[in-house]
């Protein structure tokens, strides 16, 4: 397992495994999953962020700049680097990630949406880096409100086929 420990916490490089539509919420799912396949982490996104994840794995090219090919575009023309993203935080049901650039004025970490951030580090090839208590209390949150929903939820992912992700 890819571990790297930075400030005092372990962080955990991890690869897209798929999208997924949840079945309860019909909202899509990006599957992370670290490269031994001992951790997954399932990070809830919205359509268009899923699309535009789903365009750059597919290497589907657009006719012009999406808004994180965009943002590629801008960060490469003033010559800084995405060195990583980190899913670095989850409160009250809600990921959170930075962004970790080198500006020329020394290193930068932005704010963003883990989606945002995924669709960046895919487009930049950047390392996608989760901190590991964020998968520590993934597991342990109440994703939804209805307990029997989350228990159908909880049941669907444990019986998910590592094999069926991302068709």
């Amino acid at each position: 397992m890819n571990f790297r420990r930075e400030t005092g916490r372990y962080m955990i490089e991890m690869n897209i495994k798929g999208l997924m539509v949840d079945p309860i919420t019909n909202m899509p799912i990006i599957i992370l999953r670290d490269s031994e396949g001992q951790k997954v982490l399932p990070i809830w996104v919205g359509v268009f962020e899923a699309n535009a994840i789903a365009l750059q794995i597919e290497n589907i090219q657009t006719p012009r700049p999406m808004t994180h090919d965009l943002l590629r575009n801008i960060i490469q023309d003033l010559q800084a680097t995405v060195d990583k993203i980190v899913v670095c935080d989850l409160k009250e049901n809600t990921f959170y990630a930075l962004i970790h650039l080198t500006t020329a004025a020394g290193p930068v970490a932005i704010d963003a949406r883990p989606s945002d951030a995924i669709a960046l580090a895919l487009r930049t090839r950047a390392p996608i880096m989760v901190d590991e208590k964020v998968i520590d209390h993934a597991k342990t949150v109440d994703l939804s409100n209805e307990k029997q929903d989350s228990d159908r939820l909880q049941q669907w992912l444990e019986q998910l086929d590592p094999d069926d992700m991302g068709k």
